[in-house]
């Protein structure tokens, strides 16, 4: 009856109730879109790759080579020479190793050279290893394997045709017309940036770039046999799985102080911590900042609600003669807060989830995100319930206003 009675009260002042659930509403989706991207992103990241002990890749920023090696985030700044790969690669240390190689597209999509060893060795969220929707893995020089991204939103099947172009622009003019690349295999999704690669082997990189000079195309000159030689003269980077976890700092000492190039082996994890704690400052300035605007649409809510009390006054003379007590009044108070609060969270929420559904293909095309539209769930239960909270304090003022009012 009491919320029947505050529902009724809040629609007779609709235009004024109307305004304070907006601006609360823009500042609870402030605050959960925050909450959601955070947490939806640290997930993204943390279950992108796993079970790899080290990454090596040229000398640069640890949070960098985790970024454009795991991530397809930015670029490497040098290339580690194919003999540093063996001589690292065959030591009695080290269990496997895949090596990328990274630098072309496919329609806005990033192309990932690599060798079967990825099929075999790469996990994801927790040890799961990479399934195959349909096909297999790649075995010729011009085979590729697609993420799942890629394969549902180009429309490819098994069979298809694809060339690659020089560089990440989508716009690019660069293309390796001459040498197109038949698709063989689609991954199963994952969740991770491995949805949005074409694969193709180490040695189909090599082979598109036979007859390059100086940035020029002139493969249409050159023609690429079969028993030609296409050991790669480089590669980006390699993922390292160790025989021991105890020979980790070992190996990584040994990459760090590699004598005939400047390379550098960074252990996945502690560089994902590191991207974390600088993106924490951030992280914290932005969900101080949107408690702030929350505060003050609460503030607001407290003021219109005082400023109520006066119009309101033949009201509470009603329900005081009809035998409501004060208490009854000053619960009615409570609850009408609630309800603007509470309206105004679900409003948030669908604002959110439509967002981020509308938006999940450039989400994913442009930051390799998936984020989920699915905003209510336990993580964002916390920042609810202290807004429940912060809200009943508030509203303590008109509530005891109210009370006083109906005891005169």
């Amino acid at each position: 009856m009491i919320a029947s009675l505050a529902a009724k009260s809040l629609w007779a002042r609709k235009v004024t109730v109307g305004l304070t659930i907006a601006s609360i509403t823009i500042s609870i989706f402030v605050l959960l879109a925050i909450q959601h991207i955070r947490v939806e992103a640290k997930t993204n990241f943390t279950n992108t790759v796993s079970g790899v002990d080290l990454i090596v890749g040229a000398r640069t920023g640890q949070i960098n080579l985790l970024l454009y090696s795991v991530f397809r985030i930015g670029n490497a700044t040098n290339n580690i020479r194919w003999d540093s790969y063996q001589a690292l690669a065959s030591s009695k240390a080290v269990a496997w190793t895949i090596p990328i190689s990274l630098g072309d597209s496919h329609r806005g999509f990033r192309v990932l050279g690599t060798t079967g060893s990825y099929f075999e060795h790469f996990q994801y969220a927790n040890k799961r290893s990479l399934t195959f929707a349909q096909g297999r893995p790649f075995t010729g020089t011009f085979e590729a394997v697609l993420g799942h991204e890629v394969a549902a939103r180009l429309g490819y099947k098994i069979g298809d045709k694809i060339t690659l172009t020089h560089g990440i622009s989508a716009n690019s003019f660069s293309e390796h017309k001459h040498n197109p690349f038949t698709i063989v295999g689609i991954l199963d999704a994952t969740g991770t940036p491995v949805d949005q690669t074409v694969h193709v082997r180490l040695d189909g990189i090599d082979a598109t770039h036979k007859g390059w000079q100086s940035g020029v195309d002139l493969s249409k000159y050159t023609h690429v046999s079969k028993d030609q030689n296409l050991t790669p003269s480089s590669i980006t980077a390699f993922m390292v799985g160790l025989n021991s976890k105890l020979s980790t700092f070992t190996y990584q000492r040994k990459v760090n102080e590699f004598k005939k190039e400047a390379l550098l082996a960074i252990l996945p994890g502690i560089a994902l911590s590191d991207l974390w704690r600088m993106m924490g400052t951030v992280e914290n300035i932005l969900t101080f900042i949107s408690w702030l605007v929350l505060g003050a649409a609460l503030i607001g809510l407290t003021t219109m609600m005082l400023a109520a009390m006066r119009e309101r006054r033949h009201e509470f003379m009603v329900l005081r003669a009809v035998g409501s007590s004060p208490l009854f009044i000053f619960t009615l108070i409570q609850i009408e807060s609630l309800i603007v609060v509470s309206m105004s969270i679900c409003l948030a929420a669908l604002l959110l989830s439509s967002g981020l559904w509308l938006a999940q293909s450039s989400m994913v095309s442009q930051f390799g995100l998936t984020i989920s539209p699915a905003v209510l769930t336990g993580d964002a239960l916390v920042p609810i319930l202290l807004i429940l909270g912060v809200t009943v304090v508030v509203s303590f003022l008109p509530a005891i206003s109210a009370y006083g009012e109906s005891r005169r």
